[in-house]
């Protein structure tokens, strides 16, 4: 179909995203909410508006800036989101090829960039790229086969209704010897002829669907196993440079001042760039333009010398803004007495991903092309024009592949160094961040403090429940400032913070929000970890209190229905996967614990024992309820992704700061799980409604709970802390 047309679809329009909601958050937003609801209550409408349910950020756009169709007979899809290993392009294409009725084989992925395909102002990330494009994709690939179906009976003479398709080629009922494929389709229309359906076009049901809910292979993974697939470290272009930029000694420190000292005469250095608040060099070589900043004249203020108890201090309940976000019932008055409290912590933590960032850009006197391992190309995208002087439009960000992502790359530094040294240079620069530059200079998850208070009644059930969690920013370290002092409390640190028990009557959550000296942002489910940690630990103390089994008291919390239901539900087959109550080998134990997130539900069990008192978790069973599936075997995988990278959080990872600096340097001061130390690993998935909901996060908020309540019914002893570490 000709690239040069964009006729209007009858897809949805853009829903507002949660980023865009609080970035329109200003005066008038202040006048129009705050002011009749008053602060507090308008905050809690706010929170409660942004933790809703429903999906966020689904892309409108025209069937042509989705799709391209050639004269060989193949559909090219432009994926606004990114593969960074989670299995999106595979599961954008089940669902492009179920409406667009191609052959599997017909249809191939092709990354969108800034300057070609749908746009995507929200970027990859939140667990929401599958749902919340799912009808956007269904109704744009609809659209694009009926407007080749009117084409189709405009050329063979036919009624467009008479018309059947099948494998990219339609063909008359009455007379089969009328026929074409979507690709003569597209050779023989003419350039103004396409017709856009008036009406929205009828979407198949479920039960027809033949890609979606199938483990079909990914469309990656050939690409990779042969070593083609292009990352963001791996990006090269002739005559290119590759560029280094001075770091400050503390994570407070400033440049002061900066001359080329003996940098300009090092072998290979190509450029020098030398200003109030930047230091890099261009050379032939990375370790030439290392060289080559080690030799220039720096001066540094290294600010307050921080040390990590400061840190801990800062994150505690009782500090920065607090602001109630969920107040159910009469939470003040039944907790005013003698009733169970509990404190739990969790550090600071990195990403530490397979490919730390990396970027390739070329400045041109008139436009920039970048090629960056980044989640949010627009956003890197409007960050480079405002570097470069140039019109949003001027610029291409094109993103790679990405060598694991979670948070850590959706804006990157490393293109706008890159486009710096670029455009100083004349010549195209590639700056790829050293492990120890990411595991110090990058941002991290925040640390966090939680207390929680309960009261329980005669029967055991859970009369009055509340939460409060102080944590350090991840989102409004990236929007406006104004947006944040309105909203107050950083949905991104409190998400999964929210006392989900439907059946408790008296729930409470209250979030302090305590910016930190270190860089803080997005990992991996955000806040989830942490309060489910917090959350889920505190349900067992609960049961332990009660006398009560802690899988019987959780669900004498939950109704029938609704939440409940699914709650219910994950529970009930997560404990017959892991025979909860059975037998197991001595000195063996096991432990429960249970979030929702981005509408998903899932139910984890650790078996957990001690091994020279260190712990060793030998099994996981986690029941997932992510409603309707694309692809089983890439759902499965998420869960095992999470449940491994959170694991490692529960046992191993701690970012710690000392004398102002960040301690770790490199895997040898940061261990990760092991693949000898991993567990078995097995999900089940429990199918619910007619739409996806999200999967990248949800599973790796219950592991730590899991095993922290195992180790609790293994020893008596309720650790408080991540990682989990006895004595």
């Amino acid at each position: 179909m000709s690239t040069n047309q964009s006729p209007q679809s009858n897809v949805k329009k853009w829903r507002i995203s949660r980023r865009g909601f609080l970035i329109g958050l200003g005066a008038t937003a202040a006048v129009a909410v705050g002011i009749p609801l008053g602060l507090p209550a308008a905050r809690r409408t706010i929170a409660n508006y942004l933790a809703s349910n429903d999906p966020f950020g689904g892309i409108a756009a025209p069937p042509t800036t989705w799709f391209e169709v050639t004269a060989d007979n193949r559909v090219r899809f432009f994926s606004p989101k990114v593969e960074m290993g989670q299995g999106v392009h595979t599961a954008f294409a089940q669902i492009a090829a179920e409406e667009l009725e191609v052959a599997w084989q017909q249809l191939e992925v092709v990354q969108a960039s800034t300057a070609k395909g749908p746009g995507d102002a929200f970027g990859t990330a939140n667990s929401n790229s599958v749902s919340n494009n799912f009808a956007p994709i269904r109704e744009a690939a609809a659209t694009l086969r009926e407007m080749l179906r009117q084409e189709a009976a405009n050329q063979l003479g036919v009624p467009a209704a008479s018309l059947t398709v099948a494998a990219g080629r339609f063909t008359a009922t009455d007379d089969p010897a009328k026929t074409a494929t979507y690709g003569e389709i597209v050779a023989n229309a003419a350039v103004d002829s396409w017709e856009v359906p008036k009406e929205p076009p009828t979407l198949k049901p479920i039960s027809e669907f033949r890609y979606v809910g199938q483990s079909i292979p990914r469309v990656d993974f050939e690409s990779k196993i042969v070593g083609e697939a292009q990352f963001g470290y791996d990006m090269r272009l002739p005559n290119m440079l590759y560029g280094a930029v001075a770091r400050p000694n503390t994570i407070e420190g400033k440049l002061t001042r900066a001359a080329e000292g003996e940098a300009a005469s090092g072998p290979g250095v190509v450029t020098v760039v030398a200003q109030d608040d930047f230091a890099g060099v261009a050379a032939e070589s990375r370790q030439q333009a290392y060289a080559g900043v080690a030799k220039m004249e720096l001066e540094w203020e290294d600010g307050r010398l921080w040390q990590q108890s400061e840190l801990d201090e800062i994150v505690t309940v009782g500090n920065g803004t607090r602001v109630v976000i969920q107040d159910e019932g009469q939470v003040d008055d039944l907790l005013a007495g003698d009733v169970l409290t509990a404190e739990f912590r969790t550090p600071l933590a990195a990403h530490a991903h397979l490919e730390p960032p990396a970027a390739l850009v070329d400045v041109q006197a008139d436009k920039a092309t970048a090629w960056v391992s980044t989640q949010a190309a627009e956003v890197v995208q409007g960050t480079l024009a405002k570097i470069l002087g140039m019109n949003k439009d001027q610029v291409e960000v094109i993103p790679t592949y990405l060598g694991g992502g979670f948070g850590r790359k959706l804006d990157l530094e490393a293109a706008h160094e890159a486009a710096r040294l670029s455009q100083a240079a004349g010549r195209p620069v590639h700056v790829g961040w050293t492990r120890t530059e990411d595991m110090r200079y990058g941002n991290f998850r925040p640390s966090t403090h939680h207390v929680l208070r309960g009261k329980l009644d005669g029967n055991g059930r859970i009369q009055a429940l509340q939460h409060e969690m102080a944590s350090g920013d991840v989102f409004f370290g990236f929007i406006p400032g104004i947006a944040g002092a309105f909203v107050g409390a950083d949905f991104g640190a409190y998400r999964g913070a929210r006392l989900e028990y439907d059946s408790i009557p008296n729930r409470q959550m209250v979030s302090y929000r305590t910016p930190l000296p270190v860089p803080t942002g997005f990992w991996r489910g955000l806040g989830l970890l942490a309060a489910t940690f917090a959350i889920e630990s505190f349900m067992d103390d609960l049961a332990h209190t009660a006398s009560i089994d802690p899988l019987q008291f959780r669900l004498n919390q939950l109704s029938q229905s609704g939440t409940g239901g699914r709650f219910r539900r994950a529970l009930e087959t997560v404990a017959e996967m892991a025979n909860w109550g059975g037998s197991l080998p001595d000195g063996h134990a096991h432990g429960l614990a249970i979030n929702i997130d981005a509408r998903t539900v899932v139910a984890q069990i650790a078996e957990v024992s001690l091994e020279a008192d260190q712990i060793r978790v030998h099994n996981v069973y986690c029941a997932m309820d992510p409603g309707l599936v694309i692809n089983p075997d890439g759902a499965i995988a998420q869960a095992q992704g999470c449940i491994v990278m959170g694991l490692s959080s529960t046992l191993l990872e701690e970012i710690r700061v000392k004398d102002g600096v960040i301690e770790a340097a490199n895997f040898d001061g940061y261990p990760m799980l092991r693949l000898k130390e991993t567990p078995e690993l097995h999900v089940q998935l429990l199918q619910s409604g007619e739409a996806p909901f999200g999967i990248g996060e949800p599973p790796i908020g219950p592991i730590a709970a899991a095993v922290g309540n195992a180790i609790f019914a293994l020893t008596g002893q309720r650790l408080t802390r991540l990682p989990l570490r006895l004595g």
